[in-house]
């Protein structure tokens, strides 16, 4: 069907176009692209390198993916960005390869990233994740789904964000982001649960609101009693358990593993809050 394809745009002749896919102006696609039914690839876009895309995605103007990594180790490798369904590429978006032979940039599913956002060698973003204008994800950056990032923020390279988490703007990240909290601020603190993501997901009425209270508990645990992580985390085992709790429980256990960056603390109370 080439009446989907722009004259201008510029196409290697063995990358691989499901007959559905739609190609912009100008754009330029290499020849180890692979892109799946429905995607379309809006003008000035720049697809190279080993990058795969699965179906019903868009890419909006100048959005630049599957370009070598930005780092200065990177040696030529046969690496890989591999996109799913259903997401949202917006304006001048930027998806770098990875770094050593065989590894991989990942997009997940039903994803959104909005305008000027980077995505780091390395990267990984699991599905429904928002990621606002302007926020850069250095190299390894790991997004649980259905986080909510917002713009005009840095996350460190190494760092993990949490499910559901909210972060705001302007943000600096250079811990690890807890699932289901809402995390804000330079230097970046845990400020509450995410509780507008939560009602937003239905979380909060899960098993008769079970979930959403044993995840107030365990907030107060971690960030209102005094208790070091350690021994909130012993305390745990006293809450209703719940399937969200126990992913909780395991993503800041793993925080503190040899290698990990540790999780971002709780705010501290003024007196008159305590």
């Amino acid at each position: 069907m080439t009446t989907l394809i722009h004259p201008t745009a510029v196409i290697h002749s063995s990358a691989e176009l499901h007959p559905t896919v739609q190609v912009g102006a100008y754009a330029v696609i290499g020849g180890s692209v692979k892109v799946g039914a429905g995607t379309v690839i809006g003008p000035h876009v720049v697809l190279d390198g080993l990058t795969e895309i699965g179906a019903n995605n868009q890419f909006f103007a100048g959005a630049a993916i599957g370009l070598e990594p930005q780092d200065l180790k990177y040696n030529g490798s046969q690496t890989y960005v591999k996109i799913g369904d259903n997401n949202l590429i917006r304006e001048y978006v930027t998806i770098n390869r990875a770094t050593y032979e065989g590894e991989a940039t990942v997009i997940g599913n039903g994803n959104l990233l909005m305008a000027y956002v980077h995505v780091g060698h390395n990267c990984v973003i699991e599905d429904r994740v928002v990621i606002a204008n302007s926020t850069a994800l250095a190299g390894h950056v790991r997004i649980e789904s259905r986080a909510t990032i917002s713009g005009v923020l840095g996350i460190h390279q190494f760092v993990q964000i949490g499910r559901q988490a909210m972060v705001g703007g302007m943000s600096r990240i250079h811990r690890d982001v807890p699932p289901y909290m809402l995390v804000e601020g330079n230097p970046a603190r845990v400020r509450s649960l995410n509780l507008v993501g939560l009602r937003r997901s239905g979380l909060i009425e899960t098993d008769n609101g079970k979930t959403f209270q044993s995840l107030k508990k365990a907030f107060r645990l971690l960030y209102r009693s005094g208790l070091t992580l350690p021994q909130a985390l012993e305390q745990f085992d006293l809450l209703p358990d719940t399937e969200s709790l126990r992913h909780l429980h395991q993503f800041l256990k793993q925080s503190q593993l040899p290698g990990r960056r540790g999780t971002i603390p709780g705010r501290k109370l003024a007196k008159d809050e305590e």
